[in-house]
This record gives structure tokens, sequence and C-alpha cells, in this order.
């Protein structure tokens, strides 16, 4: 996997002061998208241990809230093996801290995937809140928390799965 950088006391791009990954790769391709220079797998620097220690040095700060994955798509095909590893790491050294994921797909999409896809099934049980949908420019708007666009959904994974029906999370409130 490739990335292109890692953001340090992020507060845009999920609740609370946040490290970002910003990874490479995406096959959206969504108009107007504001990190199109993300779109390519192969740009970017190799995601390696010195990267990885990285964003574990920013975890263990008291005012870190968590992680952010984004890009590009995390769940961008080639990237789901290298990210799957990287949630069950964070998860295991880092349990108190969260981990939103943004991508492209949508949740049902991602449900019906996770049944034949071992490493997406593994993102998804590992995860805290889904950012999902591709960006539509027409429905774009200023308003919306941590999203660019309306269509766009801000799902808590945890209550979720363990529900069966999508929970959406916004601002700490679940919406049914």
């Amino acid at each position: 996997m490739r990335y292109h950088n890692i953001t340090k006391a992020d507060m845009l791009n999920g609740e609370g002061l946040r490290v970002v990954l910003w990874v490479s790769g995406c096959s959206h391709h969504c108009h107007a998208c504001q990190n199109a220079f993300t779109w390519n797998p192969d740009d970017g620097l190799e995601f390696d241990q010195d990267a990885k220690e990285e964003l574990f040095c920013e975890l263990e700060k008291d005012w870190c809230s968590g992680i952010t994955l984004s890009g590009g798509d995390p769940l961008f095909c080639k990237n789901r093996k290298d990210i799957a590893e990287l949630v069950v790491d964070i998860k295991k050294r880092f349990p108190n801290k969260t981990i939103w994921l943004y991508t492209g797909y949508c949740w049902d999409e991602l449900l019906k995937q996770a049944k034949t896809d071992n490493y997406l099934d593994t993102i998804l049980h590992h995860i805290d809140v889904l950012l999902d949908g591709k960006f539509v420019l027409r429905l774009a708007s200023e308003k919306i928390h941590y999203v660019g666009s309306s269509n766009q959904e801000i799902i808590d994974v945890v209550k979720s799965l363990a529900c069966g029906k999508k929970i959406l999370y916004i601002d700490n409130k679940e919406i049914l």
C-alpha cells in the first residue's frame, strides 16, 4: 500500500484531534473530488514500518482521539490487506482510540462484499465509524459535518453490526 500524507492533530476528519492517513488508490473518481491526486495507487510513498510507527507515536498521545483513514480510498481493493492488518494492530495496541474510515463504497455494498472478502470483513469488525458514499457535487454542502455531500452517511459500525441494521452516527448522536 502507498500513501500521500500523515496529518497530525487534525480536527476536520472526525471527532476530536486525530491522526489521518491519506492512502493512495481510488476507483470511484468522483467528479470534483478534493483529493483526485490520490487516485493512482502507484503514487505516493510506500507504507512501511516507519510510517506505521509515525502513526502509532501520534496515537500514544493523550490528546489524540484516534485515527482517520482517508485518501484515495482505504477500501480500494489493493489496499484492503494492508488496511486490515493496520486496523487490527491499532485496536490491539490502542483499544480506547477510535478508527474512522472514509470510502466511496456504500454500506450495503460493503456488507455484500464482506461475505466473500475476509480483509473487508476484518476491517469492518475493527473500525468504529464509516463515512460512506461517493462525493456528489450537486449535493455538496458546507453545513454537513465530516462529509462533503448529503448522500454520504456517517455510520456507527459497531452498533450497526451488533444489531443487524444501519445506525447513523452524527455528532455523538444516533439517528435511526
